[in-house]
């Protein structure tokens, strides 16, 4: 792998430093002003000219270097409602007010933002340094409250392409748990479709001892949450691909008590329209129902919490930065994926901005456990998955292979 100029011990010192500060300071969803008031002196530094709040906590940076196309990286920057458990020196013990239900709640950047932010910045300095070798306009995207599904949309909505020039590209990356040193791509659908719902079922409620006298919300919620089970493998085909997850099931506060209402949280994840169409119609279906059989004396209530449309690679522009991948890290390195099931809503710039997109994952897992476990069937017990509280990207290859690959992507539109 050739280095891009300017990438040296010091540039990867600072780099690591500036990782594991905002790793011991993650910060949830429109409440990144630590990390954006960090990102924007960075910025400013390197001569970008800075907007900040887009959004509420967005930050975006110009960078004009003569004519050429423009090329838009985008970075998140929230973390998660989730106590860390790593063990790292530098392991959050920080904590915030969760958006989404007004709770105190422990705070981890469990799902790489932190090595996404410091990614982008180590790019858009060697790109700074080394102006000579190309041409055109870039654009940074810092992107806050990615895990809420709602922060690409808020800063669209707060002009964002009114204030940035719209880029002929729109790139992005996002840590994953495979070897380090790699990085893995896919045209077409690269991430699904992702929805989001609280459904509220209404029950009677009384004392436990006289079950018969009321209608126990518990008891539909277990029978809705059995019953959606069967989307999947009943009514969608075995050829095409969804996800149900139910994710939180509240109800109740004491033993001998039915309460008179239970809460459920689901989640799905398709990859095409129609099947996306057919799961959410089974899944109304089913929660209406089962709160039918059990003789509700009110209907469900089904409130959307957060909506993301599948990530499209575009397939010549996805080959364009596969080639520069190619040429940066080798063949051996540079990964064909599968579809993803994970979702984002990195996919709402390039929609706004009218322009192509791709995205693509590093790997961030330590190469020697990874081939241990797999060697052992293991990986998805040692080897930690996004969101969980043990996750934590191995330092390096992965900060070096980030930054070359943002690096490489941007050059491949830019470069001389």
């Amino acid at each position: 792998m050739t280095a891009p100029d300017g990438w040296d011990d010091d540039l990867r010192a600072d780099l690591t430093a500036f990782y594991q500060d905002v790793h011991r300071h993650p910060e949830l969803g429109f409440d990144e002003h630590r990390t954006a008031g960090k990102v924007a002196d960075r910025l400013r530094e390197l001569g970008f000219e800075v907007i900040t709040g887009l959004g509420g906590t967005g930050v975006a940076g110009v960078y004009g270097n003569g004519d050429g196309p423009t090329v838009l990286l985008r970075a998140d920057m929230d973390a998660l409602p989730i106590e860390e458990d790593t063990g790292l020196p530098y392991a959050s013990r920080a904590t915030g007010t969760d958006p989404q239900t007004g709770e105190r709640t422990s705070v981890m950047h469990a799902c790489g933002h932190d090595m996404h932010v410091t990614c982008l910045l180590g790019a858009l300095q060697l790109l700074a340094r080394d102006k000579g070798k190309w041409s055109g306009t870039l654009v940074a995207v810092f992107h806050p409250a990615e895990e809420l599904g709602t922060g690409a949309r808020a800063m669209v909505a707060d002009g964002l392409f009114d204030r940035v020039p719209r880029p002929d590209v729109a790139l992005a990356q996002h840590v994953a748990p495979v070897p380090a040193g790699t990085v893995v791509l896919h045209e077409g659908a690269a991430l699904s479709n992702a929805d989001s719902f609280r459904i509220t079922l209404y029950g009677h409620g009384g004392h436990g001892s006289t079950p018969n006298t009321t209608v126990d919300p518990i008891v539909m919620a277990a029978s809705v949450v059995m019953r959606l089970q069967t989307v999947v493998s009943r009514t969608i085909s075995p050829t095409d691909t969804a996800v149900v997850t139910v994710g939180a099931v509240r109800a109740g506060k004491k033993d001998n008590i039915i309460p008179d209402r239970a809460e459920l949280l689901i989640n799905v994840r398709t990859l095409t329209t129609a099947v996306r169409t057919k799961t959410l119609e089974t899944i109304r279906r089913i929660v209406h129902a089962e709160a039918q059989a059990s003789a509700a004396p009110r209907l469900p209530e089904i409130t959307e919490i957060s909506s993301y449309d599948a990530q499209i690679n575009d397939p010549d522009a996805t080959e364009k930065v596969a080639a520069a991948f190619r040429r940066r890290f080798g063949d051996v390195r540079v990964v064909r994926g599968p579809q993803a099931m994970p979702s984002e809503d990195f996919g709402e710039l390039p929609k706004a901005a009218g322009s192509p997109s791709v995205y693509w994952f590093v790997g961030s897992a330590d190469p020697a456990v990874y081939r241990q476990a797999e060697a052992k069937g293991t990986v998805e017990v040692d080897v930690p998955m996004n969101h969980s509280p043990a996750f934590a990207p191995v330092v390096e290859p992965t900060l070096t292979t980030g930054v070359h690959a943002l690096v490489a992507a941007a050059l491949a539109w830019l470069g001389r």
